[in-house]
């Protein structure tokens, strides 16, 4: 690699011994380090954050070479030997996270099937935006709920939080089909399933990074294709039960089906790296890093993100069915999308480990934009356009909640990364609540019609890509070239 580019895992880890490299000229090995002792980084725990990339001025006159200065160009080197970036133990934890986010995101991606049984069946006579309520609080305690659990993760390991989350999944499940009023799906669908995706999906994102850092991308995207290929099988095995032994039974086979993939979660998924000490004060969200222009640039793009990704993964089983499409199309067209889904994932972590996380995101949520407005939204009874749109959203979506993370992982220090994880999916998980909500109501105000849905889903992701952009030009300039 030449010495004009600045690698993301660079990036994290020359933060060590109190420097950081700036973007787009790397630092000379001379120059010396930059303390982290600053008190505007400084969060309210008196946790000391790294300093935002901007802060740091490659423009100064070269100065003698230090022994501290030695230590921070041996940095990345040096800490890149202390992850095992493969083996037996790390990819046990793989496989681990892998289950455990296939009950989660695989129950997540089968939304579209839900929204169109609970409007023609337990909620009919409620309008789209009061049952997506149901669906969008589910997915805001699934990410808000992360800031106090990160720090516990960080202090007391995985298991506990895995077992709980197990628990609190497979009740939401057992007890889904006896609902029958609105409130029973807000208990037991919104903040059962929505905490017991909470206490899941931290551990199974954190333990990843224990073992891996410069194949974190690839690793992570690995595990998060499960939830596509739970967003494949779900549906399918929804569309068969639920005409031979109906939604109750079905939902209960279901749920007995996510206790197979939580107890190897429970065996499989641990951690590698030194436990701290749980502070109460820890739990607050590290508002610090807001100060950092590129970290709050990528925050507002995840959230606009959030704000698109569940829109057409809510809606277009009913979509297709209001075009009409029989239902079993509706559900076969969601198994396809998540089909693509998969394939998204994980050519995106691996080809984003090579030539940039944020540039690879930048690109696949410009794809998303294009299958919007260029495919949803004129698609209206055309099932081959409907197709191509599954096709392709499918794709370049699957990536954006994988690569998300390994974004947000590159701005920090690893053992800083659970606070900027949560602190970040904090503020994200508002964009998940109010996403849905916001797309049933504009499809409540056009009488039906889904072209005001669309436009919604289509320029948040293009409000996320001006966003993604413009951090990319704040930590490494106009080139091109750069892998960031």
């Amino acid at each position: 690699m030449s010495r004009g580019i600045v690698n993301a895992e660079d990036t994290c880890l020359i933060y060590r011994h109190d420097a950081a490299i700036p973007t787009p000229h790397p630092l000379p090995p001379w120059a010396p380090p930059h303390h982290l002792e600053d008190p505007a980084l400084t969060s309210a725990d008196h946790t000391v954050l790294p300093p935002p990339f901007h802060n740091i001025k490659p423009e100064r006159a070269p100065e003698p070479p230090s022994t501290a200065a030695t230590n921070t160009a041996n940095t990345y080197d040096e800490e890149i030997h202390k992850f095992p970036e493969g083996g037996a133990r790390a990819w046990s934890v793989t496989a681990g996270s892998f289950c455990a986010l296939f009950a989660v995101f695989g129950v997540i991606n089968t939304t579209a099937v839900f929204q169109e049984y609970f409007s023609s069946h337990q909620l009919r006579g409620y309008r789209p935006g009061q049952i997506g309520w149901i669906f969008s609080l589910s997915l805001f305690l699934t990410f808000f709920c992360g800031n106090p659990i990160g720090p516990f993760f960080d202090a007391k390991g995985p298991r506990g939080l895995v077992l709980a989350g197990s628990g609190l999944l497979f009740l939401s499940m057992m007890l889904l089909g006896e609902c029958t009023k609105y409130w029973h799906f807000v208990l037991v669908y919104s903040i059962l399933n929505g905490l017991g995706g909470c206490l899941l999906n931290v551990p199974a994102i954190a333990s990843i990074g224990h073992f891996f850092l410069a194949k974190r991308g690839n690793a992570t995207g690995i595990a998060m294709t499960s939830g596509s290929l739970g967003g494949i099988v779900f549906p399918l095995i929804l569309q068969k039960l639920i005409p031979a032994v109906g939604f109750k039974w079905a939902t209960r086979i279901l749920g007995f089906i996510l206790v197979a993939l939580l107890l190897v979660a429970n065996l499989l998924i641990r951690s590698r790296l030194p436990r701290k000490k749980y502070e109460a004060a820890s739990v607050l969200p590290a508002f610090a890093v807001f100060k950092d222009p590129i970290f709050s640039l990528i925050t507002l793009g995840i959230f606009l993100l959030e704000w698109g990704i569940f829109v057409p993964i809510t809606y277009i089983t009913s979509y297709a069915v209001f075009h009409g499409a029989s239902s079993a199309f509706g559900f076969q067209i969601l198994a396809l999308l998540n089909t693509r889904s998969i394939i998204g994932r994980a050519l995106a972590g691996w080809l984003a480990d090579m030539f940039g996380r944020l540039n690879m995101l930048i690109l696949t949520v410009a794809l998303c934009v294009v299958a919007n407005l260029a495919l949803w939204l004129p698609a209206g009874d055309s099932k081959p356009l409907l197709i191509v749109f599954a096709l392709l959203f499918g794709f370049a979506s699957g990536s954006n909640l994988s690569l998300a993370p390994v974004c947000v992982g590159q701005l920090c220090k690893t053992e800083n990364y659970g606070r900027y994880y949560s602190t970040c999916w904090m503020v994200c998980s508002f964009g998940t609540l109010t996403g849905v909500p916001i797309a049933g109501q504009l499809l409540s105000a056009n009488n039906g019609e889904y072209h005001g849905l669309i436009v919604f889903a289509g320029l948040s992701y293009a409000l996320a890509l001006v966003c993604f952009i413009a951090s990319r030009i704040l930590a490494v300039g106009w080139n091109l070239n750069v892998v960031y």
